[in-house]
């Protein structure tokens, strides 16, 4: 029988599909994250670029069960997948605000994971319960001014002193150093050890001798607040050691791969919006009397950004699925950190370009994304460190 013009399938361009990991839960916890950014924090974004978004958003979040969504249900949490904490990282996004998302990152996929896979039921009540109620606002403490790619040139020492521990030091771009109670402190223990000479400390921010000496200024997520802290004679209890002593370095290691991933995520997000938002503009704005969207040079800008941003999702998506189910790819989590992040800078870029003059004006709000997006390429671990993790994975 011939096919008719009816029975022929025909693309449809406009389907949104959920991704084989995402059950009808998570596109309602989606549904649910993007309206509250959207309605209780976007307002805020533009406000908050100039003082840093305030505390209270952490017990707001909090009380929502925002900040534990993929934690255990024992401290508090949800007891969700991995694949919760995608969904926050993509869906924050819709605060515009990159400071925010970034602030609110550090204390649930980068200070929170090692307490709750290395503390002990104590460190875990007291940190990690509040930390996921807002009560209490987490860093973490591994730059330094002379070892940021390097995390073997950290200098922060701490010296045993009887019972007790002594911590001498510097940590420097420490999001949250200024409003945090308390940080996962890198420091090494023992200089002649190599990498298993390092252990990590929980140090509460009001212990005599943490001094928060300076708040840092950025290109961008201006909405999130960066210190340059300083240990002096910080005295700890043995009880302050997270995890073992001497394993400091490849907890951290541990940390990062989580970290990694929920960038990537957050990137590919944030790429998707800037495009969506650039691609209403090229449908709207006019040039030699017609839509600059209809114009084959602008057309293809937006053909390579999609291709591009799908890729980088992709990507994600697989990786995500092989860390939930209990894989460690740390080789694919590089790459997806290294492809997503490009990504994102391009596509902030071009789109920027695509508006025109507009979009260097900070009213179109292109721009802060372009210089909030550009941070990926530097934090929880450089480019050039991705390419060489995953360089060094082939046994070069």
């Amino acid at each position: 029988m011939a096919a008719t013009a009816e029975s022929v399938l025909k693309p449809d361009f406009k389907s949104q599909r959920k991704h084989f990991i995402f059950t009808d839960e998570h596109e309602q916890l989606r549904e649910s994250i993007r309206s509250f950014a959207t309605k209780e924090l976007a307002p805020h974004a533009e406000e908050w670029e100039e003082t840093t978004f305030p505390d209270s958003v952490f017990r707001r979040m909090g009380e929502l069960g925002f900040l534990g969504l993929d934690k255990p249900e024992q401290y508090g949490g949800q007891g969700g997948d991995y694949y919760s904490a995608l969904v926050l990282a993509e869906e924050i996004g819709a605060a515009n605000s990159g400071g925010l998302a970034m602030g609110l990152a550090v204390q649930t996929d980068m200070a929170m994971p090692p307490i709750l896979k290395f503390g002990t039921e104590e460190q875990k009540r007291e940190w990690a319960e509040p930390a996921i109620k807002g009560e209490k606002i987490l860093c973490l403490g591994i730059t330094e001014p002379d070892a940021g790619s390097d995390v073997s040139g950290i200098k922060t020492r701490a010296v045993r002193d009887g019972e007790d521990w002594v911590i001498n030091g510097s940590k420097t771009y420490i999001t949250n150093g200024h409003r945090a109670d308390v940080i996962v402190l890198v420091t090494k223990t023992d200089p002649d050890a190599g990498y298993d000479g390092f252990t990590l400390f929980l140090v509460p921010m009001d212990s005599p001798g943490v001094i928060r000496e300076k708040r840092l200024k950025k290109l961008g997520m201006h909405a999130s607040d960066t210190a340059l802290l300083a240990f002096q004679d910080v005295r700890v209890p043995d009880t302050a050691v997270l995890g073992a002593v001497g394993k400091g370095f490849y907890h951290i290691m541990w940390e990062l791969q989580g970290e990694r991933l929920i960038g990537a995520a957050g990137c590919v997000s944030g790429a998707q919006r800037c495009f969506e938002k650039t691609l209403q503009y090229a449908n709207e704005r006019k040039a030699f009397g017609r839509e600059i969207g209809k114009f084959q040079v602008i057309r293809h800008k937006f053909a390579e950004m999609a291709t591009k941003i799908e890729s980088a999702r992709q990507m994600v998506y697989v990786t995500a699925w092989r860390f939930n189910n209990g894989e460690y790819p740390v080789r694919e989590i590089s790459m997806a950190k290294l492809h997503a992040a490009r990504v994102a800078c391009e596509v902030a870029d071009e789109c920027i370009q695509i508006h025109g003059g507009a979009g260097y004006m900070v009213e179109y709000g292109v721009e802060r994304v372009w210089r909030d997006m550009r941070l990926n390429r530097i934090g929880a671990g450089t480019d050039e460190i991705m390419l060489d993790v995953i360089g060094r994975s082939y046994g070069l």
